[in-house]
């Protein structure tokens, strides 16, 4: 089966283990179910994807499309999966006034990918507003037009909200000024055609899994935490980053080695924990770069909580003793977020949430279920029916929540660096993938 899309942090992407995404998640879910393959045929542009579908070299396009009218012409969509709006983005900043409506972008640089459903839309709009211009680039994705407002060499530019909600983490001094459209389907495309029988599967597909619940689960593993960083939340990480991290990298390397945890996913624990400061210090007792208690730096024979190298490598075992005793019926990466909410809150409680989920027939082995059921561990009502009762449940949410930010940003900034140095090879991302 092949599938239209393009690479960008919505769609599909090369990950720490190779390609990821939501597109790609959701595609490879609709080849399991019919037990085929899926090749990713990834687009040069945004442009190319509607003429492969039209053309029939793929089956379809997953790449985070908005149903619009004119292209209700050219293909043919699914059912909806997400709704978006088309944002106006501005840089923040002294004496930067944000743009409230429509006639505020006018006399103003604003750059658009072409052949977008952004581009579509300031059409639409400039019947109404004559005097309304824009630059649309072919070569430019919305991506590098967010960094050029990022650098200050345009003024504004369109993003859909799902895109910008990911990309503001890496720009902080961007902002939504305004919603340019009402809310917009995502959807699948499919060329018109004769045979339906591959587009009636996919009604099933979209069917069964909002029944089921996979598809809140997969909105949740790639949204449902990208909003919970704020505006001095980043600047201050990028700071301490630049400033702090590489004191410790070689630390995080070697307790990579020993326990098999990924060094980005321990340093970003690591930030949540301590913001990188050895000598932290909170007022329950917990002290050092991973901020260990007591009780659990003795039971891992660790000496001196404030050794980095000691606590970095401790909190490293920790973790992978507590991703070990998770039911083995979790799977990866809910295994990992409920290991983090085991380190933070203790593994006793995230059993407790576990249980009420399933008293309510919910899935206790997805992280997106049981991240709703930990905060009512404060409501006696709920936590004299657990085993371990009483405990802040909102925390080890928001633990968890932060950590997947600060991972999602060190991965990022990781990979920056990497692309600044000579490179051998340049990974492909086209290459079909065997279910």
């Amino acid at each position: 089966m092949r599938v239209a899309t393009f690479n960008n942090p919505t769609t599909v992407f090369e990950g720490p283990e190779g390609l990821t995404g939501f597109e790609h998640d959701l595609a490879r879910m609709f080849a399991r179910r019919l037990g085929v393959r899926v090749e990713f045929v990834m687009a040069g542009s945004f442009g190319e994807i509607l003429p492969l579908v039209r053309e029939r070299k793929v089956h379809f396009a997953a790449a985070g499309l908005a149903v619009t009218p004119e292209r209700q012409k050219l293909v043919k969509f699914g059912p909806s999966y997400q709704k978006i709006t088309q944002q106006v983005v501005f840089r923040m900043g002294e004496g930067s006034k944000p743009p409230k409506k429509v006639e505020d972008l006018i006399g103003k640089t604003l750059e658009v990918t072409a052949n977008t459903s952004h581009e579509e839309a300031l059409k639409r709009l400039k019947v109404q507003h004559p005097t309304l211009d824009w630059n649309a680039y072919k070569e430019l994705e919305p991506e590098d037009l967010l960094e050029l407002v990022n650098q200050k060499l345009i003024d504004y530019t369109i993003t859909d909200s799902n895109h910008f909600a990911v990309a503001r983490r890496y720009y902080p001094s961007l902002a939504m000024a305004f919603d340019l459209t009402q809310p917009e389907d995502l959807a699948w495309a499919f060329p018109h055609s004769n045979d339906d029988s591959l587009y009636n599967e996919m009604l099933l597909f979209f069917h069964n899994i909002r029944s089921d619940g996979r598809l809140d689960q997969l909105l949740e593993r790639y949204y449902g935490y990208v909003e919970r960083l704020n505006f001095v939340d980043l600047v201050t990480f990028k700071r301490h980053y630049l400033e702090r991290l590489p004191r410790y990298k070689e630390l995080f390397y070697c307790a990579e080695n020993k326990t098999g945890t990924d060094w980005r996913l321990l340093a970003a624990v690591s930030y949540q924990e301590s913001h990188w400061d050895p000598d932290a210090v909170s007022p329950t007792g917990v002290e050092g770069l991973m901020m260990l208690t007591r009780g659990t730096a003795n039971d891992l024979g660790v000496e001196k909580r404030n050794d980095p190298e000691e606590s970095i490598l401790g909190g490293s075992v920790y973790l992978s003793q507590l991703r070990d005793i998770a039911p083995e019926e979790i799977t990866e990466p809910d295994r990992t977020w409920f290991a983090l909410a085991g380190y933070n809150v203790g593994f006793g409680h995230v059993e407790d949430a576990r249980d009420l989920a399933a008293r309510q027939e919910e899935d206790p082995n997805k992280w997106a279920v049981v991240k709703n059921y930990l905060p009512l561990l404060s409501k006696e009502a709920w936590f004299k029916q657990t085993r371990h009762g009483y405990a802040r449940g909102k925390e080890p949410v928001n633990y968890v929540d932060n950590i997947r930010g600060y991972y999602d940003l060190i991965i990022r900034f990781d990979e920056e660096e990497k692309a600044e140095k000579p490179k051998a090879t340049i990974l492909e991302i086209s290459t079909p993938l065997a279910l």
